[in-house]
């Protein structure tokens, strides 16, 4: 999930990334059009489908002088699932999984940051889906940070995994017929606020 979760992502934060020297704290806005929430879930044991949310919010802070207290901290409209089909849209905005007139967004806080390796790090927090709030953990790899080839923002690129048990956060329609398990990948590219206002994407 987008702002969530996936990621999302405070983990750049390895010798790869290196930082200005005047600069120890850093603090990056998601370039929305280049950044994607998607889940897979297994459909009747005939295949595992997927889908995305399309609306989000989310900002990464990076803390070089002391890497766990990084951060990421992302918001989810669940109202925009998309699954490719307006009827399964339809179904999955209902009571019966993200019930969105109750429960419109969904949220992602990060609380830990533990690097794992030159461009890796686990990345704890917490996940609040239809208000019920789990600890999960976000495998995160740092792709990619410099100046846009196209631009002269600067940029960062992530990627993120976890998997989820729908049922812990009271999702429990079309069980077991309908998946429990939910495969995160989330796909970051997040633009450094400059001082004196926000990075925009390039595109």
């Amino acid at each position: 999930m987008r702002r969530f979760l996936l990621s999302l992502i405070a983990v750049t934060f390895t010798a790869g990334f290196a930082a200005p020297a005047q600069a120890q704290i850093e603090k990056y806005s998601f370039d929305k059009a280049h950044t994607q929430i998607l889940f897979f879930v297994n459909h009747l044991g005939f295949s595992n489908s997927h889908g995305e949310f399309l609306d989000f919010d989310g900002t990464l802070t990076l803390n070089r002088g002391e890497l766990a207290k990084s951060g990421v901290d992302v918001t989810i409209q669940t109202a925009s699932i998309d699954m490719n089909d307006e009827k399964w849209d339809t179904h999955m905005k209902n009571e019966d999984f993200f019930h969105v007139e109750k429960f419109p967004t969904m949220t992602f806080k990060s609380t830990d940051v533990e690097v794992t390796g030159e461009n890796t790090a686990n990345v704890t927090g917490d996940l609040t889906i239809l208000e019920t709030t789990r600890p999960v953990v976000l495998a995160v790899t740092h792709n990619k940070s410099g100046k846009h080839p196209m631009g002269e923002k600067y940029q960062a690129g992530f990627s993120a995994t976890v998997a989820i048990k729908r049922s812990d956060f009271g999702m429990t329609y079309g069980l077991p017929m309908v998946g429990d398990d939910i495969q995160i990948r989330i796909e970051v590219e997040a633009v450094r606020q400059e001082l004196g206002g926000e990075g925009q994407g390039n595109k």
